[in-house]
């Protein structure tokens, strides 16, 4: 019996070798059929052997460095150019200037490339902020364009950076990272061409939409290459390029690229308390230089808890100190400033006076100019007292702005009564008040003049106008703003071409 059972299974495994190995089979050589043991000695697979079709290949090492994280995900098409080779020439010959962008960098460029990658985005775009700011958050162009990625003050608002007597978010790192990559996605939406997206991102999607479509109409290609635009959008993508070729091969331009890890620089602690930014700092041991370098979104001496953003970035190492110290923290106050909105509208000696402060340290605190009265809904920067120890309500954090209206200047002036002329009859000529027009001329309210006696009136000197301050209006100038009156930042950091004026 034994004996029949052994030689049924040899049968059935000589059977089952013969039909794996029958190149007839429709089983040969696939997955659904039974294991193909080769023959012979292994040979190396290629791509005449075995395709691999559209799919990339997983790379097993890590990244050695966010240089090399930076060149596996660049995905844009080369532009290959005249002006690229300039601007390689231009970048390549200021190793100095390179070194100084690239390490300031450092703290940002991780939290960029981990959006670019998230968003499935080309990592080429990490390197825009070295085109349009040497990555300088602080930035500002002469076109009033803002923060590491240049946003105007209305296209800002349109995605969502609030801009107020506060903070700036368009220097913000996170919130301008965000809306500078919905920004470009939109724009790669419309026209299918990360190249026309980035002209479109410096010159304005009207703008190019209208390039395009006057190419069209006369039959012409509508390429990047092809269409007619200013002289600083014709340099832009070349400017990106050589960036990008620059940090794809480095040696070939001389160039030594700082180490930068692939590891976040920073990560964000919750807000729950307005702060001073000098005590924030302290708490979290770390300069204050480098704070605002981080938290550059914020132009007061005061964080506030209520904001649209009530969160603070800090080193990676840091941000368990900061939070450790900040529940330790029992010296005093978390915040010695707070804000004051005004009811009516008052002369800034007024305002001092309600806050407590000199006019001089008032004017310095909120960047008053001079001659200016602070309009009604101003809301101004004020220390806290012993009476105010509530943090800045949410509404008045979100939405505070200060507004100005010039001081009527007048001047004592000589006006020749006419037949019948009464104190109400020059007041309403002159658009006085006739309490006004007595109390000058030592007169009754309702004093007749006699023809030709000359009544004494206070006449304005100059009209009067308005300016806004930190309101986020749609790109509205203000006298009294930082950034009208101060040269660009980044006359010095950028190059080629005049100061950005995109994003309408």
């Amino acid at each position: 019996m034994k004996l029949l059972i052994a030689a049924g299974l040899a049968l059935s495994l000589f059977l089952a070798g013969c039909a794996s190995t029958d190149p007839a089979s429709p089983t040969a050589g696939t997955t659904s059929g039974s294991p193909l043991i080769p023959d012979g000695p292994l040979q190396p697979i290629t791509s005449a052997t075995a395709p691999l079709g559209s799919r990339s290949v997983a790379l097993l090492a890590p990244p050695a460095d966010m240089w090399d994280r930076i060149r596996r995900g660049f995905k844009m098409p080369n532009l290959d150019s005249d002006l690229v080779r300039s601007q390689e020439q231009w970048y390549s010959s200021r190793p100095d200037y390179i070194q100084r962008m690239t390490e300031r960098s450092n703290k940002y460029i991780f939290h960029i490339v981990e959006e670019l990658e998230r968003r499935n985005m080309p990592t080429e775009l990490a390197l825009l902020p070295y085109i349009e700011s040497a990555f300088n958050p602080q930035a500002v162009s002469s076109a009033r364009a803002a923060g590491m990625w240049q946003f105007m003050p209305a296209t800002g608002t349109d995605y969502d950076l609030k801009q107020n007597v506060f903070r700036d978010d368009r220097r913000d790192v996170v919130a301008s990272t965000r809306a500078a990559m919905d920004y470009l996605q939109r724009l790669y939406g419309m026209f299918g061409d990360w190249q026309l997206a980035l002209a479109a991102y410096n010159w304005g999607e009207g703008n190019v939409g209208r390039a395009i479509a006057k190419n069209q109409r006369a039959g012409l290609p509508a390429t990047y290459s092809d269409i007619n635009m200013p002289a600083e959008t014709r340099n832009y993508v070349p400017k990106l390029q050589a960036v990008k070729n620059i940090v794809a091969n480095p040696e070939r331009y001389n160039t030594d690229l700082p180490y930068i890890a692939n590891h976040p620089y920073f990560q964000s602690v919750p807000l729950t308390r307005d702060i001073d930014v000098a005590l924030a700092a302290k708490l979290a041991d770390v300069r204050v230089e480098d704070f605002r370098a981080l938290n550059p979104a914020a132009h007061k001496p005061v964080l506030l808890a209520n904001g649209g953003n009530s969160e603070l970035l800090l080193p990676w190492d840091n941000a368990a100190v900061f939070q450790r110290n900040f529940k330790a923290y029992t010296e005093g106050q978390y915040a010695s400033w707070t804000a004051m909105t005004v009811t009516n509208t008052i002369t800034v000696a007024d305002a001092a006076q309600r806050s407590g402060m000199s006019e001089t340290d008032l004017r310095a605190i909120n960047n008053i100019p001079p001659r200016m009265l602070i309009k009604a809904g101003s809301t101004l920067i004020v220390p806290r007292t012993a009476r105010v120890q509530e943090d800045v309500a949410a509404l008045v954090a979100d939405t505070g702005h200060l507004s100005f209206q010039p001081e009527i200047v007048t001047r004592r002036t000589m006006v020749k009564a006419g037949r019948n002329d009464s104190v109400a009859s020059i007041a309403r000529r002159y658009r006085l008040s006739a309490a006004n027009v007595a109390d000058w001329n030592d007169v009754a309210a309702g004093h007749t003049f006699k023809r030709g006696y000359s009544v004494v009136v206070y006449l304005p000197v100059r009209a009067a106008g308005t300016t806004r301050v930190g309101s986020g209006a749609k790109g509205k100038a203000s006298s009294g703003s930082k950034s009208a009156s101060k040269k660009p930042a980044v006359s010095q950091e950028k190059h080629g071409g005049t100061p950005s004026k995109k994003k309408r």
